[in-house]
């Protein structure tokens, strides 16, 4: 996030700073061009050759300080303001015929740098005032405001201050921009972990809660209350209040989920290596549920991989807890180049309109995290289609091009 960050205020900045950078110099190489082609008319021409000379080293040497905001410090933006101030009004020094014949001053339109400066580093407001301080020296150096000093002046004030404003909007939408993407990240982890617990925690406990009812006596007891663990569960998982540890550190704690982090063998997955779907899917394959899929690998980045299987754990979960045990499963894996698609079937019940949403208001996830949340991470879809009476088809699609971690 902090490079997401880093990135978009490069990007609003630093081709100000830059842009900056060179319009101190070519206006620098200006106002030595224009005091030369003048150069007979001054009646101390020493005072222009000093201020001049102070000008081009104070220029050149100060780049790196016009380079970003951090190195642009008050202490810099003061001594280049009084370098701008003191040529305007030192310009009768050298021309006592410069306040009759309106001609440049000095530093010409170098000074409107310093001005810039103070723009693009504090705002409009800054702007305004360092714009204020080089029109009054203007027209003290006039001695009586003329109509082209007066119409210098205010294009001076007015566009340095609309580019401080311009400044200060572009720097409120990256930070919210940055801010946006910080609660875009902190919420796809949250539901990350959330999946994780899911997959787990919860499944067990909804396990224990179902036999134990079933049981009775004193199992009946320890199923009531992994219930309310649940419930507490659920509530903390829908509130965003989810701990921050690694999901992989935490064992799985049931049989209902297959969590898959490395391969069988148990060594991480070779950087670059696809995983085959078919071999994650394999396990669920038995007496209730059918496994369909092609002759050749479903190759897919691990990551991929093993999110959309832990997808199908959780659609067949939800066909088990569901639809009932004796329930008849199906999944079929097609692969189709650019996308593969992975389709779970049951034969239970349907689910009734409006139960999935009433489901996720309650805090019960499954679809809304472990199922579609899975597919979205991938860029991919999950679409759900319930007929009451006729089962359940859940199908999983995942683009290849966007398969990633």
């Amino acid at each position: 996030m902090a490079k997401r960050e880093r990135v978009i205020r490069m990007s609003v900045e630093l081709p100000l700073w830059r842009a900056l950078t060179a319009y101190r110099v070519l206006t620098m190489v200006y106002a030595v061009l224009v005091f030369v082609s003048e150069y007979r008319h001054y009646e101390r021409p020493w005072v222009g050759i000093a201020f001049l000379s102070v000008l081009a080293v104070w220029t050149l040497a100060t780049l790196p300080r016009v380079a970003n905001a951090a190195s642009c410090t008050k202490r810099f933006l003061g001594a280049d303001l009084t370098i701008a101030l003191t040529g305007i009004l030192i310009t009768p020094l050298a021309d006592a015929d410069a306040r009759t014949v309106n001609g440049p001053t000095l530093p010409t339109i170098w000074a409107a740098g310093s001005v810039l400066a103070f723009a693009i580093k504090g705002g409009w407001r800054w702007a305004a005032f360092a714009s204020s301080l080089v029109a009054a020296a203007n027209l003290v150096e006039r001695g009586a405001p003329t109509r082209d000093t007066l119409h210098n002046v205010l294009l001076v004030w007015v566009a340095s201050v609309a580019i401080g404003y311009v400044v200060e909007v572009a720097r409120a939408s990256e930070a919210t921009l940055a801010r946006a993407l910080e609660i875009e990240a902190a919420t796809r982890e949250r539901e990350r972990l959330a999946r994780d617990i899911h997959d787990s925690v919860l499944q067990v406990l909804a396990m224990v809660q179902r036999r134990g009812t079933a049981l009775g006596g004193e199992a009946a007891e320890l199923g009531r209350m992994a219930g309310e663990q649940e419930v507490a569960l659920r509530t903390l998982v829908s509130s965003g209040l989810v701990p921050t540890t690694r999901a992989s550190e935490a064992p799985a704690l049931g049989a209902l989920v297959r969590t898959v982090d490395d391969d069988d063998d148990g060594r991480a997955d070779p950087e670059g290596a696809e995983l085959d779907l078919r071999a994650l899917l394999a396990p669920h394959a038995g007496s209730r549920v059918s496994l369909a899929e092609p002759g050749a690998p479903v190759l897919l980045p691990p990551p991929a991989a093993r999110e959309l299987a832990a997808a199908v754990s959780a659609a067949l979960d939800n066909v088990h807890r569901h639809a009932g045990e004796s329930a008849q499963a199906w999944i079929l894996v097609e692969d189709w180049g650019d996308e593969v698609i992975v389709t779970v079937r049951d034969d239970g019940p349907g689910i009734p309109a409006g139960r999935l949403a009433q489901a996720e208001g309650e805090g019960r996830l499954g679809v809304a995290l472990s199922i579609r949340g899975r597919l979205r991470d991938l860029g991919g879809t999950a679409e759900l289609i319930s007929v009451p009476g006729q089962g359940t088809e859940v199908e999983l699609k995942v683009p290849r091009g966007r398969a990633k971690a």
